[in-house]
């Protein structure tokens, strides 16, 4: 694992780590899986407007800065690089065209190891996105929220 760029206590000085483009977003996936995030949710300002994230987080600013450029180097991704005050964790947030790229990639072969949780919470958005290309006649329960 050191020969990779895995360390011990590696939370805030992990940096790259050396995974062949091949197995990118299979490491991905896994890196979202165990720091990373999925939200969605209807926007109240605009009642049509389905909005979601994904989210990834680390204590370490190297490392936020490489997934961010291998994110744009190998899926043509930008993302936003976000620290909230008084926290050590730094989130590198892509929103709705980029989060789809990327979760293509992330979840290309369905048989893939994943947190079933956060697959099933990320099926149940892009559903909820199928439903809206179909046109006027999908309609959005009102309390209708993706959690």
């Amino acid at each position: 694992m050191l020969s990779i760029g895995l360390t011990p206590n590696k939370t805030k000085t992990i940096s790259t780590i050396n995974v062949p483009d091949e197995y990118y977003f299979d490491f991905l996936r896994g890196h979202h899986d165990g720091d990373g995030s999925f939200h969605s949710y209807f926007d109240p300002r605009w009642p049509a407007s389905f909005m979601f994230y994904l989210t990834f987080a680390s204590a370490s600013p190297a490392h936020i800065r490489w997934l961010q450029t291998t994110n744009k180097r190998l899926a043509g991704v930008q993302g936003h690089v976000a620290k909230s005050k008084g926290h050590s964790v730094i989130q590198l947030r892509y929103a709705k065209s980029e989060t789809l790229l990327l979760l293509m990639r992330m979840y290309a072969n369905p048989r893939s190891p994943c947190l079933e949780r956060k697959r099933l919470k990320i099926s149940k958005a892009l559903r909820i996105v199928d439903e809206s290309l179909a046109g006027p006649q999908a309609v959005r329960p009102r309390d209708a929220q993706v959690v």
